[in-house]
């Protein structure tokens, strides 16, 4: 990465990956450009002229170059530990992985290395993170986890496939329909809610094992990606799933404080909104990303995000994105197929496509569709006749934990892990897996080849 200058130390974590992990980072040039980075003013990039200002952000060269930089970045401890597919099964270097979470490294007979500086890296708590901030900030975060994000997630998922080059990974291991696709979806779910549950992401908590299953899903990804598909071209894409690109769902809970702070005129967090903060900003650490792609502020969350977004390359091709898209639209999420099933899947997907197209395509109902999201008349009676009791819950709970005498509070607290319990139940037993046996050529777009 010629022109390092303010991010040293991140720019040696990326160029040690061809040291540590010679078999997959081997030919990769990180002082080549991949062509996913839009740093020309003239490129066309995936941040919407409706959220902000691309000119003023490309102005700003520190931030560039962090999004630069990370955009090169895999996962350092967990890579090399997956890379070990070539040698043990996948079901032994899971096991082991579960096993040194739920009773540690020294409780795996014979553990590779590579599972010691795993595991050891998830431990070293970094010197900035307050754990009972970040459990406050969990006991707040569970609460919409519970009641919300079940007829959201869905809408969240298919925000990530609005990009080509951020796509791809996810159409290269063939997750593209029927229960591979609602497999995927209830995993995501899964992992968000657990982490919320007390406790969670402590040292042997549910939230870190399943933080470390989802940094091997990745790394397994990468590593087939790279290995096993023909139709990987890093002088285009770069780096399967870098780090820049797990800050949008790792960071979108802060992205909306921020947001929302801004438009209440505010500079600042509150002093609730910190114990938020705090505990997205440690679950994304527990996910591989570095301190540095973990804005704190209300404005540097903006920048960073915005920044991201400005720098990645626009592209939606049908094949891809399109496919991707529909795909988890047409997903039946329910392990069981009851009427009353069959009923809130509808509704859960009609509150997902209205918040896709709120969130994501600023209400244009004409761009969503030509992506793959149509909102119907049904949709739309669906959600008139639910969002009463939905969304009068959720806001009933929130306001009794924020305003309630201690007992109640607690006594609402309860009710709201009784909740997410029986939610994690119907989202089933996540896997985090990806077979490359099953890996699929998929044709680059058009506009993804370098001129």
């Amino acid at each position: 990465m010629p022109g390092t200058l303010h991010y040293p130390a991140l720019a040696e974590r990326v160029r040690s990956q061809k040291s540590l992990q010679p078999l997959l980072y081997g030919e990769v040039d990180f002082d080549a450009q991949p062509y996913r980075l839009a740093t020309a003013p003239e490129d066309e990039s995936s941040l919407p002229e409706w959220v902000a200002d691309r000119a003023p952000l490309l102005e700003d060269a520190r931030t560039v170059e962090l999004i630069s930089t990370g955009t090169m970045l895999g996962d350092v401890v967990a890579d090399p530990y997956a890379a070990l597919m070539a040698e043990r099964p996948l079901k032994e270097l899971i096991e082991m992985l579960v096993l040194a979470c739920r009773e540690g490294i020294e409780a795996v007979p014979d553990a590779p290395p590579e599972l010691g500086a795993f595991i050891a890296s998830m431990e070293a708590t970094p010197d900035w993170c307050d754990m009972d901030l970040v459990e406050e900030g969990a006991r707040q975060a569970r609460i919409p986890a519970a009641f919300l994000a079940p007829f959201l997630t869905r809408g969240v998922f298919v925000a990530t496939f609005m990009n080509t080059y951020a796509a791809l990974p996810m159409a290269l291991t063939g997750a593209l329909g029927g229960r591979k696709a609602a497999r995927r979806v209830n995993e995501t779910a899964s992992f968000f809610a657990v982490t919320t549950l007390p406790g969670a992401l402590e040292r042997y908590g549910l939230g870190f094992e399943a933080a470390a299953m989802v940094r091997l899903m990745h790394s397994m990804v990468r590593y087939n990606a790279l290995q096993r598909s023909d139709r990987w071209d890093l002088d285009v894409y770069g780096i399967p799933i870098p780090q820049v690109d797990q800050m949008p769902a790792g960071l979108i809970n802060i992205y909306l404080l921020a947001a929302k702070a801004v438009r209440e005129g505010r500079s600042e967090f509150t002093a609730s909104e910190r114990a938020l903060v705090e505990f997205g900003r440690y679950r994304c650490f527990l996910l591989g990303l570095p301190e540095e792609l973990l804005p704190a502020t209300v404005e540097e969350t903006l920048h960073v995000m915005h920044t991201r977004a400005a720098l990645l390359r626009d592209g939606f091709d049908d094949a891809t994105c399109g496919e991707l898209v529909r795909a988890t639209m047409d997903a039946y999420l329910p392990a069981n197929d009851t009427p009353f099933d069959r009923a809130a899947d509808a509704v859960e997907r009609s509150f997902s496509k209205a918040f896709f197209i709120r969130a994501f395509v600023n209400g244009d109902r004409k761009a969503a569709a030509a992506m793959g999201v149509s909102l119907s008349p049904g949709d739309v009676v669906r959600i008139a006749a639910t969002a009463p009791f939905l969304i009068g819950r959720f806001l009933l709970v929130q306001t009794a934990d924020n305003h309630a005498p201690e007992l109640l509070r607690d006594a609402t607290d309860t009710f709201t892990i009784s909740v997410l319990k029986r939610r994690l139940a119907t989202y089933g037993n996540p896997e985090f897996t990806t077979d490359g046996e099953k890996y699929v050529p998929v044709q680059p777009t058009p506009s993804a080849s370098v001129s």
